[in-house]
């Protein structure tokens, strides 16, 4: 069993401030065509980093958690494959080189990503005051928000590809379907999940792709 590590009110702010320098740099590294070469190959590196910094922040070590946590990602991981090779749930896509190395034609370090973004969404969700179910429908919708300003981004940088065609809105229905289930469980188990670096983290994403969007239409 892990157990929480305490982070200081002073390491909490070298964190964020770290975080944001990262993602600033990795919107201007990746809109330079000279550093592009340099800065996607650091794309999953992001992830895999900002994944172990909020779980470094995770207060709650039980089995229920280890158990959502493996769920998140298995099942994150799984429904891709099962997208990308039938077309089924997502549409018709496929991933590009700037997610890192492939299994099964995805990069495994898309299941990594599920859990990162439902466990941010989650914990921003989870002090509202109403219903489980709602919060879950609250946190699915906050999923689909986030997808919104990823997909176009995501195909500009060659993190995937919808082969030329407008992203379908059955993307968008599968994203709040998929992660709406993976709330229902994360509402309903027995562990504590406030977690002050994912609304931070959370927001460093939003800005992420925002940023990239307005540079991209500028």
């Amino acid at each position: 069993m892990f157990t929480a590590v305490s982070v200081t009110d002073q390491t909490h702010q070298r964190i964020v401030t770290v975080m944001a320098l990262a993602y600033i740099a990795g919107v201007i590294g990746l809109q330079l065509p000279a550093l592009v070469p340099y800065f996607q190959p650091l794309s999953p590196l992001n992830l895999v980093v900002s994944l172990i910094l909020l779980l470094l922040y995770h207060t709650d070590w039980r089995r229920s958690f280890i158990f959502f946590a493996l769920l998140a990602i298995g099942v994150g991981y799984g429904i891709e494959v099962v997208g990308v090779h039938t077309g089924l749930v997502f549409g018709e896509y496929a991933y590009g080189a700037g997610l890192g190395p492939h299994l099964w034609a995805v990069p495994p370090v898309i299941g990594l990503n599920w859990l990162m973004l439902v466990y941010c969404c989650g914990s921003v969700c989870n002090p509202i005051r109403m219903h489980w179910l709602l919060k879950a429908a609250l946190a699915a919708s906050m999923m689909v928000g986030l997808d919104y300003f990823i997909e176009p981004v995501a195909v500009q940088l060659d993190f995937w590809s919808w082969f030329g065609q407008d992203i379908p809105l059955q993307n968008y229905v599968a994203w709040w379907l998929v992660s709406f289930g993976l709330f229902v469980v994360w509402f309903a188990l027995p562990f504590r999940k406030e977690n002050r670096l994912a609304p931070w983290l959370l927001g460093f994403q939003f800005l992420f792709f925002l940023g990239h969007s307005l540079l991209f239409w500028i």
